[in-house]
């Protein structure tokens, strides 16, 4: 395809999921857009090998027609996204992943079913444990290829149909039913506090998978015929709650998401590094750290502090420790590059997590002198290119521990 072949399509100015075609028809590539005119027409700028790389430019040239489905709302553009590339599988979405790794959103098969996020390169690499137990899996939805948008549209699904998450914990019938934090600020509908029943709960759950099957129209039927039978019984408060419900699903407000999918369209190139330092005293009160760097660009709220559970003199061990309680986030937007303090064993404890996380992140590490400072930089693809980010992530991670280490130290803590 070329920029001629797009002024004939005549695109919407509206979200949707748009498909790049082969010579057979075959899906090449899919995805999802705010504007499906204006995130089509970004593939024919003339920076695109610098935006998009190499094998998305190769796929462009192997397209030989385009086809889009128009969707009302950017929420549902990004659930028919992850339908789509499940339903075809299209290679082009697979490479042009970095870590190789998608995200997941999975319902568990329980009494009262939760809903978690999960990430793999495949539907079988899903490891669910919740608190150290493995739960069955009733139902998986993706792959959603962005964590971060991925966040955000469940926040926008949990504000129409709350649900239970990893964090709602049940309490034993002898003891005092709690609620916990989310069913306080009205996410979590409150099983663990005793608030709704099985049955009320378990039809919740069946209209979140609806919608993440994409049966909006099924939906709202099932919503109407509910609510015409609560107002018919006279059970007016709860046919005022569903026609809430339904009003929240029929005007999707999905600011948030409009604007991430913006910015990502003005800045496809975005790398993400993160940067791990441990600190301890004589392998006692160890702590660690993740730092990151965007583009180039701190970003202090996204820094995050451990406290090191098994205190030893074993920075390898420590640092393993972190990155793996690190990727019991799948809610944090992944790295392209992680940034290690140490030499090759760091590396290779950094790796060792990632492939039993079924990951492909370049590992890095920064060499220090013996004045702690920095002459070199090892591993990876890409250090060249990224090199002073790569050192400003290495310096904030290293600062943030120490301080980190310090302030704790000062407060007397123990493990």
């Amino acid at each position: 395809m070329n920029s001629q072949d797009l002024l004939k399509l005549d695109l919407p100015d509206c979200p949707g999921v748009y498909y790049f075609l082969g010579p057979k028809k075959e899906v090449l590539y899919v995805g999802k857009a705010t504007s499906l005119k204006d995130r089509v027409k970004s593939y024919f700028a003339p920076d695109l090998m610098a935006t998009r790389g190499e094998k998305l430019v190769r796929m462009l040239e192997q397209a030989v027609s385009l086809d889009y489905t128009t969707t009302d709302s950017v929420l549902e553009a990004i659930i028919l996204e992850a339908h789509e590339i499940q339903k075809h599988d299209p290679i082009a979405n697979t490479i042009s992943k970095d870590n190789k790794s998608f995200n997941y959103v999975a319902v568990t098969d329980e009494d009262f079913p939760r809903i978690v996020v999960r990430r793999g390169r495949t539907l079988s690499s899903i490891p669910l444990v919740i608190s150290g137990a493995t739960v069955d899996i009733d139902k998986v939805f993706g792959p959603f290829p962005h964590g971060g948008e991925l966040r955000e549209a469940l926040k926008i699904v949990r504000r129409i149909f709350p649900y239970r998450d990893e964090k709602c914990k049940l309490q034993p019938s002898n003891k005092p039913l709690k609620p916990c934090f989310n069913a306080q600020i009205g996410f979590c509908p409150g099983p663990c506090a005793g608030w709704i029943g099985k049955t009320e709960y378990r039809k919740q759950v069946r209209r979140i998978k609806l919608f993440f099957s994409g049966k909006k129209t099924e939906l709202i039927k099932d919503i109407e015929k509910d609510m015409k039978k609560a107002a018919k019984e006279q059970r007016f408060e709860d046919a005022n709650k569903l026609k809430r419900t339904l009003h929240a699903l029929e005007h999707i407000q999905d600011m948030a998401l409009i604007k991430r999918d913006i910015e990502r369209t003005h800045d496809s190139a975005t790398v993400r590094i993160e940067a791990y330092d441990i600190a301890h005293l004589s392998g006692q009160q160890a702590v660690g750290v993740m730092t990151v760097v965007e583009d180039g660009e701190r970003c202090p709220s996204q820094y995050r502090k451990f406290k090191i559970k098994v205190d030893k003199n074993d920075d390898v061990g420590n640092l393993k420790e972190v990155i793996r309680r690190r990727l019991g986030h799948p809610e944090w937007d992944m790295p392209q590059i992680i940034v290690v303090d140490g030499g090759v064993g760091q590396i290779n404890g950094a790796n060792e997590v990632l492939k039993q996380a079924d990951l492909n992140i370049d590992v890095v590490s920064v060499v220090k002198d013996a004045s702690h400072k920095a002459k070199g930089i090892l591993g990876g693809e890409r250090h060249g290119e990224w090199a002073k980010s790569i050192l400003l992530a290495n310096t904030e991670a290293h600062r943030f521990a120490i301080g980190y280490h310090r302030k704790l130290r000062g407060k007397g803590f123990r493990i």
